[in-house]
């Protein structure tokens, strides 16, 4: 028998899954969460979902805000089952599921009155978010960007926002307004530095319609910075499935993932915070260095096998891992290339912590998807790939894998893989990527002149001849070659 996930139908799910200890209508609201997808369901929403299981902490439940219109439909399909979500928790050796209720609330995409009046709600103490590293309108150099088109609108109808910040930007101005105490304004998304990342958005944009206000902002409002890391892959008709045939319950957006968690975080929460160190999170005076390793090993790892394993047809990243090639290729960028020049971090060996994502990134049962890695590459190449460019380019060493990351990312962005295979693209660049990769078949400096994106990296001549060269064997003798001379030591001009 399935059962339709319901608060009525908690009692029948649990003869398959873990249910809440507490009672899910005793909760009141204490987070709002801007972009309630898969990975915030499964991370964020899990540690509180532990901690209420403990008993404590009931006053710091998520009120979920849609921004998107595609929010929508996730909105109605969590309402439907009283905003529940089966989490499938999937290691080599060991899947369980739970039912987690840490969620009472998703405001729809487009009610901005409503957006406000919950952000100017005393009992909201933090605002959280995972909107994505393209959502913070940050530019190559990391700094943001006033000029673009959402953000200057914003600027000039702060009244009527439409992006995030403006959103924050009005709740903000409502408490202000009140005379109530500003909440903590925290991003949970993978940039290097999301605290100041996150201030310099909010700032920025209320520096365009009130500098007094961006003043008042920079004195009283904190943004604490994080690390997250929980491998999530989209849901779709294979997880419900699952669910429903191993688990007998209907979920209408179940969430799976892995195992493996983690958090890291500054703490400073002027308005107060739950408990969360009671449940693994770890407090740290400086979360750079485990944003840094986590970044530029995990997110870098993920970001170099995309799109040889793109281009060699291969749609599973545990399949990926499977490939010789590949997993050797990760292996040795990873121990030549990157791992050498990121900082020490406390009570860490970087060599055991590659060794752990090599064996997460070959987990078979997460069904993480190789499309999932390759998307949104103009926002993720400038974050995860090409700082440890820039890093080694400063010391005068060479980046013949990482050039040749760069190279792949293009010759992907070309269009088809090399079977002849037409890829199917999900960034926002695309068609300008698509242009300048097709052009980058005679010319690579086309590729390389995309300004937002390579930024002075594509100064470095040693760059320029590594990608060329690099993106010609790729062209010439297909991808696998390619890689078989990289790990040969071959892959030299």
């Amino acid at each position: 028998m399935t059962v339709k996930l319901s608060l009525a139908s908690l009692s029948d799910a649990a003869a398959t899954a873990a249910v809440p200890a507490y009672d899910p209508k005793s909760l009141t609201a204490g987070i709002l969460h801007f972009g309630v997808g898969n990975f915030h369901r499964a991370h964020q929403a899990i540690y509180l979902d532990d901690l209420f299981n403990t008993g404590k902490a009931h006053d710091w439940a998520i009120v979920g805000a849609g921004v998107m219109p595609s929010d929508g439909a996730m909105r109605d399909k969590l309402k439907a089952q009283d905003f529940l979500t089966t989490v499938v928790e999937q290691d080599n050796n060991r899947t369980a599921a739970r039912v987690t209720a840490p969620m009472i609330d998703i405001i729809a995409p487009g009610d901005v009155a409503t957006v406000i009046e919950t952000l100017a709600d005393p009992k909201i103490r933090i605002v959280s978010m995972t909107i994505t590293e393209g959502g913070y309108f940050i530019d190559a150099s990391g700094r943001f960007s006033p000029a673009h088109p959402a953000i200057a609108e914003d600027g000039r109808n702060p009244q009527n926002p439409k992006t995030v910040f403006g959103l924050i930007l009005a709740g903000l101005k409502e408490r202000k307004a009140r005379g109530i105490a500003p909440f903590t304004i925290m991003s949970c998304d993978n940039i290097p530095g999301n605290g100041e990342v996150t201030e310099n958005a909010v700032i920025g944009l209320a520096k365009l319609s009130d500098p007094d206000f961006a003043r008042w902002i920079h004195e009283n409002v904190a943004f604490p910075s994080s690390m997250v890391d929980r491998i999530t892959p989209a849901t779709g008709s294979r997880e419900i499935d699952i669910l429903k045939n191993d688990f007998g319950i209907d979920d209408n957006w179940p969430v799976f993932c892995e195992e493996f968690k983690q958090w890291v975080m500054e703490d400073k929460f002027p308005a107060g915070r739950p408990r969360l160190e009671e449940v693994g999170v770890q407090f740290v005076p400086d979360v750079a260095p485990y944003e840094l390793m986590k970044l530029r090993i995990l997110n870098g790892g993920h970001a170099a096998i995309a799109y040889p394993a793109a281009l060699l047809d291969i749609h599973f990243v545990h399949e990926a891992m499977e490939h010789k090639l590949i997993r050797g290729f990760l292996e040795k960028l990873e121990k030549d290339e990157i791992i050498p020049v990121i900082p020490p971090v406390p009570n860490t060996n970087l060599i055991d912590y590659y060794k752990l994502i090599e064996r997460r990134f070959s987990n078979p049962k997460i069904g993480d998807t190789i499309p999932r890695l390759a998307q949104d590459g103009s926002n993720r190449q400038p974050k995860f790939i090409l700082p440890s460019t820039a890093d080694r380019l400063a010391k005068g060493q060479d980046i013949i894998g990482l050039s040749l990351v760069s190279a792949l990312w293009c010759r992907y962005f070309a269009g088809t893989s090399d079977s002849g295979k037409e890829i199917v693209f999900n960034d926002a660049s695309a068609d300008r990527l698509n242009a300048a990769a097709l052009k980058a078949k005679d010319n690579p400096d086309a590729f390389l002149a995309l300004g937002d994106i390579f930024g002075d990296v594509a100064k470095s001549e040693l760059f320029r001849t590594r990608f060329a060269h690099s993106l010609k064997t790729l062209w010439e003798q297909g991808t696998a070659k390619t890689l078989e001379l990289y790990l040969g030591g071959k892959l030299v001009k």
